[in-house]
């Protein structure tokens, strides 16, 4: 009976734990900031939202290849570093296949014999991954990696299950206001662009006594010639031309 009672006050301690993670995670997250610092945040709130866990990193797939965005130490660095070289591994496997990876170090060697003596030569003794999924994009795994003697349980599975479904809410929430940040810088490029070259067709126009077409052209080519963008032709050649206009005085 008393150890019911112990393991139930355990499982609210846990369950309170990550709600005040989540809690602060939510309080911390700027609709404004780089994906990459709210990757940060993420990765060292969940320390917080799984007890049992003492490092952690979050993997990230580019063109198929792994690397570590962000990580609490430069031990979970290395941890995942040999996954990496290994080809194999518990990161790996979540991010591959979108589920949940939960292996004591002793069970490494059967699932993933080609990471086997790496994983005997780190002092983690319990690896918990679960599959990070921002966007087409952005897509890995959480990792958590415990060097303390204990095995992660299924109350850790489900508490990291639950905290990473909230963390890839507030993510993609600020993924969307990167995309849009960049697609307006795009957008004020693209108009100031065509504005200067415009400006540039319409002095080479008055200048020769020439179409809008045959001024266009003189622009590409003269952007061919000098290798520079068609942009920054037009911009040198409108800076030219009014530095060099008569003064009025």
């Amino acid at each position: 009976m008393e150890d019911n009672l112990l393991r139930e006050r355990d499982a609210v301690r846990r369950v309170d734990d990550v709600t005040a993670a989540l809690d602060r995670l939510a309080d911390t997250f700027v609709e404004e900031e780089e994906l990459l610092t709210a990757l940060q945040r993420v990765c060292r709130q969940v320390i917080h939202a799984v007890p049992d866990a003492e490092i952690a990193s979050i993997t990230l797939m580019r063109d198929g290849a792994p690397y570590t965005a962000t990580a609490t130490d430069d031990s979970a660095h290395r941890v995942d570093r040999a996954q990496y070289e290994a080809g194999r591994g518990p990161c790996l496997e979540a991010a591959r296949t979108g589920e949940l990876q939960q292996v004591r170090v002793t069970e490494v060697a059967h699932r993933w014999p080609e990471f086997a003596a790496a994983a005997a030569e780190s002092t983690v003794v319990a690896y918990l991954s679960a599959p990070l999924v921002v966007d087409h994009q952005y897509h890995g795994s959480l990792n958590l990696y415990d060097t303390g003697g204990n095995s992660f349980g299924a109350l850790d599975a489900a508490l990291l299950d639950l905290y990473t479904a909230a963390a890839e809410g507030a993510l993609r929430s600020t993924r969307r206001h990167q995309v849009a940040r960049e697609t307006m810088g795009q957008l004020r490029t693209a108009l100031t662009s065509r504005a200067v070259i415009d400006q540039a067709k319409g002095i080479l126009m008055a200048l020769h006594c020439i179409p809008s077409e045959e001024a266009f052209e003189l622009l590409v080519k003269a952007s061919q010639e000098q290798n520079l963008k068609l942009r920054e032709v037009a911009q040198n050649f409108v800076t030219t031309a009014t530095q060099q206009r008569p003064s009025t005085s």
